[in-house]
């Protein structure tokens, strides 16, 4: 599974990034560096935001193991 915007390659936290701020539900995903463009924030900013996510407990951001 590749990003919609550019095929790159998705890690969990492009899925995890996507699910939370563009819809839960979603199929098909952004990577983080389509996402800071579609936002227009620095990609720092989001992945920031995602170590936050995760600290806060939300499971979206989990391991999965």
């Amino acid at each position: 599974m590749g990003c919609v915007k550019c095929g790159a390659e998705l890690s969990s936290i492009d899925t995890a990034l996507h699910r939370k701020l563009i819809n839960r539900g979603s199929t098909e995903f952004m990577c983080v560096k389509c996402l800071s463009k579609y936002f227009n924030v620095a990609e720092l900013r989001l992945l920031e935001k995602a170590e936050e996510f995760k600290k806060s407990g939300c499971t979206l951001f989990t391991d999965k193991k």
